[in-house]
């Protein structure tokens, strides 16, 4: 019997340094090479998807915002402002220098309203807000303009920027020699659309004043831009299969007179708007960069447009009528009074005896003739 047990024990013994040893061997057994592979392609895959993705921009929008600006449109003066040399990216606010650029070319002869435009396949490829081109279809340059100013296409802005400039490197440099004109000493273009830039590209940045200053060129110098920032929905495509565009400037019909100019939106930048209002025959321009909330900041630019046109100095008094003096050399009338007109005593008396006299004398002589001559002939 204890032989038994004995054995018994060894055996269970055994059995328990059998598994001890198994479950440290299982414990140490490579992940099978399927499980490897698998973790390994995600990791590619995620590394793959930040080399490929964009550039990581710092974030720059506050609240309400980053800064903001309002100035008369007439003068360019400033009239109310707040951090307006903020650098801030403002995105499809952008696209306003695509016009400016546009406009100056048509205003030269140099491209045309009815210029045709046929859509690249680099064109098609933008993301964001679009039209959704496709390539090879063909579109005129304003029905364009349309799409850029209403819908903020991101397709369209590409389109006409490789059709003018053969490329959006030309395109961008056109954009900023535009800027340094303008006086826009802290705006700098990379892109001509305003989205977030591609891996190992800068991002789009400029500031609430700068932002005014090309507001204030576009209206004087091209107040047509006007016709395209003021619509607030327009059909595209119209004898295919329509799309119908509606523009992102809510102010458009929230604010009294507003007719423009044109909104933005990214991450990074926040929401940026441009906003321009009339009344009463005046003009004020509203910039609102880098807010962080859409509503905040449509009701602070209305808030800007409304301090802006109560900060309006008054305007001088108009001159007095010119009353022209017209010079001639008819005889001046003498003045016409009430008072009889009092001649001088006796003095038709005067005129009757010089005649009588002057007659009197002219007797005189030819009596003295006759004398004369009968004195020297006497019979």
């Amino acid at each position: 019997m204890t032989t038994i047990k004995s054995m018994r024990w060894l055996g269970l013994v055994a059995f328990a340094l059998v598994l001890a040893v198994s479950g440290s061997a299982l414990a140490e057994t490579p992940v099978p090479k399927k499980a490897k592979a698998k973790t390994t392609v995600t990791a590619k895959s995620s590394k793959a998807k930040a080399s490929s993705g964009r550039t990581a921009l710092p974030n720059r929008s506050a609240d309400p915002y980053l800064g903001a600006i309002v100035v008369d449109a007439a003068t360019g003066k400033v009239l109310v402002e707040q951090n307006a040399d903020a650098s801030g990216f403002p995105a499809s606010v952008i696209k306003l220098m695509d016009m400016m650029v546009l406009l100056d070319q048509i205003s030269a002869g140099q491209i045309s309203l009815s210029n045709a435009v046929t859509v690249t396949a680099e064109s098609s490829k933008i993301g964001g807000s679009q039209v959704y081109l496709k390539e090879g279809e063909v579109f005129t340059l304003e029905d364009l303009m349309y799409a850029l100013m209403i819908q903020s296409a991101n397709d369209s802005a590409m389109a006409m920027a490789l059709s003018v400039a053969g490329s959006s490197a030309g395109f961008v440099e056109l954009m900023n020699k535009k800027a340094a004109e303008l006086g826009m000493t802290n705006t700098i273009f990379h892109s001509v659309h305003g989205l977030p830039p591609a891996a190992g590209q800068a991002g789009d940045s400029s500031t609430a004043r700068d932002l005014s200053k090309l507001a204030c060129a576009l209206i004087s110098q091209h107040p047509e831009i006007i016709k395209y920032t003021s619509t607030q929905v327009r059909s595209f495509r119209p004898n295919t299969t329509p799309f119908i565009m509606r523009s992102h400037n809510h102010l458009l019909h929230e604010f009294p007179g507003c007719d423009g100019l044109k909104t933005g939106f990214i991450n990074a930048g926040g929401y940026s708007i441009v906003a321009t209002a009339q009344k009463n025959g005046r003009r004020v321009i509203a910039v609102v960069l880098g807010s962080k909330d859409r509503k905040v900041r449509d009701a602070k630019a209305i808030e800007m447009l409304s301090k802006g046109f109560a900060a309006l100095p008054p305007l001088p008094p108009p001159p007095p009528p010119v009353i022209a003096t017209v010079t001639t050399n008819l005889p001046v009338a003498l003045p016409v009074t009430d008072e009889p007109v009092t001649e001088t005593p006796h003095k038709g008396w005067l005129k009757i005896a010089g005649i009588g006299l002057l007659i009197g004398l002219v007797a005189l002589g030819i009596g003295s003739f006759f004398l004369k001559k009968r004195a020297r002939n006497d019979f």
